[in-house]
């Protein structure tokens, strides 16, 4: 399986930015995907989930700012982030888990949020 992340970038504080991940797996397989991301000096952190079944999950300091997103018919998840902060710079991962368990990564993409 095959993820390849797109959109990052270098945007000012409260402006917005998409990314998104583009993944091989076949559709009846995926059972959750998401984004994590890490900053410098930092471990890495689930930033939102989203099931088969389409609940989302979000992190605390992520609520009401990102919107997980999912389309199916390209194989595709995305992260719209809004009212971006100097905390959100990091290199942001997608993750593709399958239901039999099986996670698979994505290369990350620099996310740079300056004040």
């Amino acid at each position: 399986v095959q993820l390849q992340a797109s959109g990052g970038g270098l945007v000012q504080a409260g402006e917005s930015l998409r990314v998104s991940c583009a993944h091989s797996m076949s559709t009846w397989e995926v059972n959750v995907m998401g984004w994590y991301r890490q900053a410098p000096g930092k471990e890495r952190e689930l930033v939102a989930s989203i099931t088969r079944g389409g609940t989302t999950n979000y992190a605390d300091s992520v609520k009401g700012r990102f919107t997980i997103s999912r389309d199916n018919t390209k194989n595709t998840v995305s992260l719209e982030m809004n009212s971006l902060k100097p905390e959100d710079t990091a290199v942001y991962y997608c993750n593709v888990r399958s239901i039999y368990g099986t996670g698979f990564w994505g290369q990350g993409t620099l996310v740079t949020v300056s004040s």
